[in-house]
C-alpha cells in the first residue's frame, strides 16, 4: 500500500507517495529535513546566497557519507565476528580432543 508523506523543506510542504517497499518513509523524510536544516544553519554565516539545490546536495552527500560509513563498519564487524567465531571453534575443538 502506498504511503502519503509530507516533508517540510525551506518553509514549504512537499507531499509525495512512497512505494510500499519503503517501510519508514516518514522517518526518511524527517532525516532529510533535519539534515537540510542543519546544513542550512551551518552554511548561513559562511556562504551568502547559497542555493536551495546546493543545500539539498550537501545534505544528501552528508547522509550518503554516513550510510557508507555505517556499511563499512558493518562489514568490519561481520568480519571480526567471523574471525572470533573461527577462533572460538578452533579452541573448542582443541579442548574436546
Amino acid at each position: 500500500m502506498e504511503q502519503i508523506v509530507t516533508i517540510e523543506l525551506f518553509g514549504q510542504s512537499h507531499t509525495f507517495k512512497a512505494n510500499e517497499e519503503v517501510s519508514q518513509a516518514a522517518q526518511v523524510a524527517d532525516l532529510l529535513a533535519e539534515e537540510v536544516a542543519r546544513v542550512e544553519n551551518q552554511q548561513a554565516g559562511q556562504v551568502p546566497n547559497i542555493s536551495k539545490l546546493t543545500i539539498l546536495m550537501l545534505a544528501a552527500l552528508n547522509i550518503a557519507n554516513e550510510h557508507m560509513e555505517l556499511k563499512r563498519n558493518h562489514f568490519k564487524l561481520l568480519h571480526e565476528i567471523a574471525d572470533r567465531s573461527g577462533s572460538l571453534i578452533r579452541t573448542l575443538d582443541a579442548a574436546v580432543q
